[in-house]
């Protein structure tokens, strides 16, 4: 999976540019004793109390704060919210939490942004990215235009998520004919958007073709992998046709149907999505080939 080195009990604490730390804020109940938690226990612990000591009240840290130290300490509790992917509501408890102050709540929102929506990002991930943006538009600090960015980028985050149907979408051979997502028989169907020449993409098709247990389901029949090209310009797909293996469906998107109807977001090129035999979304909008291998294990 995606993530950085979780360091199970510094990560409880945040420090930024040499500042002094934060300060804790009340709680309710005294913090357990960490030494007596298992693994386990610290990380469902740092799951919800990671800002505790963070001063959300405290907005001159924002201006004193070095950025790259908050984006790795945001990226780190990412980390630890990635052990249940589809679970956001911590992230809409930290943004509640921001909302003190007009400069806190735009400077969380950016870190989300940051971290969980840029196309660069390892940590991309709409389900934790749809509780940042509900909160943008929640909030009386931002008017109608304001709002116009995020509402569009929540209706992109909504599409296909994790445990809901995939979207259908009709794709087009070199031959010339044509086949739909929905008919494609197997008990996992691999969606893989590519461009030609990606380099990322070409790193991701070498990992699945290097993968014995997912090059093993695609000649038992259990996995189909469907490379599709979203893009107007066959001649560089033509191009490239002898690098996709003959097992796989290399098709194109004909009319550029599925950008245009938004049926998918295709804002970052390559994407993974890993969906069951009734067609729901296992994973989304991934790169990580061993991640596919993992969720496709645990479903046994």
């Amino acid at each position: 999976m995606r993530h950085f080195l979780i360091f199970s009990v510094v990560l409880l604490t945040v420090s930024c540019g040499g500042r002094r730390q934060q300060q804790p804020v009340a709680e309710k109940s005294p913090a357990p004793d960490l030494s007596k938690l298992t693994e386990e226990e610290k990380l469902e612990y740092a799951r919800w109390h990671y800002w505790d000591k963070f001063d959300f009240s405290d907005t001159l840290f924002i201006a004193q704060a070095d950025t790259a130290t908050m984006i790795q300490s945001y990226a780190r509790y990412i980390s630890i919210l990635s052990r249940h992917p589809t679970d956001g509501t911590p992230i809409d408890s930290l943004m509640r939490r921001a909302s003190a102050s007009r400069r806190m709540f735009d400077y969380f929102a950016w870190l989300g942004e940051t971290i969980l929506h840029d196309p660069n990002s390892p940590f991309r991930n709409d389900e934790f990215y749809i509780p940042v943006l509900q909160a943008i538009l929640n909030s009386p600090y931002y008017d109608e235009y304001e709002r116009i960015a995020p509402t569009y980028d929540l209706k992109m985050a909504s599409l296909n998520r994790i445990g809901q149907p995939a979207n259908d979408f009709r794709y087009t051979l070199d031959s010339g004919k044509t086949g739909q997502l929905y008919d494609l028989k197997a008990e996992y169907v691999l969606l893989f958007i590519n461009n030609p020449g990606c380099p990322m993409c070409r790193d991701i098709r070498e990992a699945i073709t290097a993968s014995p247990m997912l090059t093993a389901m695609i000649e038992q029949g259990r996995l189909q992998v469907l490379a599709l090209y979203p893009d107007e310009d066959l001649t560089e797909w033509r191009n490239y046709r002898s690098q996709i293996p003959a097992a796989w469906i290399n098709a194109y998107d004909a009319g550029c149907k599925i950008q245009n109807n938004d049926l998918y977001n295709l804002s970052a090129i390559p994407a993974l999505y890993l969906l069951d035999r009734d067609k729901r979304v296992l994973v989304k909008d991934s790169t990580d080939v061993p991640y596919i291998e993992e969720v496709i294990d645990r479903a046994g």
